[in-house]
């Protein structure tokens, strides 16, 4: 799909915008079906999109491939598990700044520069700010989630990598979304029961997917062909700030001083390392 005459910073920001508040939308359902249900429809939902558009088979793959794409499938679901739970604790903006430490870990690691201790001091100072130093602002479980899913964030870059090098297309990532789907059914079943078969509650279900996964994704890819991987790295760091937008507008989320200036160090940073090498999206 192409966006003739859009430019591509507006792409990526339109795709940021569309995670969030497909995050947003999500955080609406858990009083309904619980954070299990929720994080179960996204990714099935997200699982049968890929499924119909790549129609990949797992036929002919060799085991350490169906191993790989096993796990790769494990940490999607454990990182969508982890964020949305870190969701019902604490908000948007706060649950996203805390994640981004995953990717903005990988971005650093894969760097030389020296540059790029300035940005590990300044993403520090911004996640120490926002957590308050234990001090009750924030709901440290809900925080401990959220760095957990920072972690799995982490997992997949490296894993997606590999992935790439092993599927055609989206293929693995296809798969893998079968495999995650599988993980969550239980989790699912259990915070949802019966609801997950209510019309509306499905199709709320299904736009959590399509604003988390298909939009963005087609977005950023788009985006990627027009613009050097830097500048969309630097791009890709406003998520944090988006994500505190969607909160305040959709959910009525407030953000204390503080706490604004901690996710702005937590952006800067994410921008200083992300200038040579792009900051990966989340997955489609």
């Amino acid at each position: 799909m192409h966006y003739p005459g859009v430019p591509p910073t507006l792409l990526v920001l339109l795709g940021i915008a569309s995670v969030q508040f497909g995050a947003a939308l999500a955080k609406g359902l858990f009083d309904e079906i619980g954070v299990g249900g929720t994080v179960f429809l996204r990714v099935l939902f997200a699982a049968i999109v890929l499924m119909a558009i790549w129609r990949p088979s797992p036929r002919g793959r060799s085991r350490h491939d169906l191993v790989l794409v096993a796990v790769f499938g494990l940490v999607l679901a454990c990182m969508n598990l982890s964020f949305y739970a870190s969701l019902d604790r604490i908000p948007l903006g706060a649950a996203v700044t805390f994640e981004f430490v995953g990717p903005l870990g990988v971005a650093v690691a894969g760097s030389r520069r020296p540059l790029d201790l300035v940005w590990v001091v300044l993403a520090a100072a911004g996640i120490l700010l926002l957590s308050d130093l234990g001090a009750g602002g924030l709901d440290g479980l809900g925080i401990g989630l959220a760095l957990l899913a920072g972690a799995f964030w982490a997992a997949y870059i490296l894993l997606s990598a590999r992935i790439g090098q092993r599927y055609e297309g989206a293929d693995g990532l296809a798969l893998a979304m079968v495999v995650g789907t599988a993980v969550l059914v239980p989790v699912g079943v259990a915070d949802a029961g019966g609801e997950l078969l209510v019309p509306w509650i499905l199709a709320a279900g299904a736009a959590v997917a399509v604003l988390s996964s298909a939009i963005p994704y087609a977005l950023e890819m788009e985006a990627l062909r027009r613009l050097p991987t830097g500048v969309f790295g630097v791009l890709m760091s406003l998520e944090p700030g988006m994500a505190a937008l969607a909160g305040y507008v959709l959910l009525g989320e407030d953000l204390v001083a503080r706490e604004i200036v901690a996710i702005l160090l937590v952006v800067a940073a994410s921008a200083g390392a992300s200038r040579d090498t792009a900051l990966a999206p989340r997955d489609p």
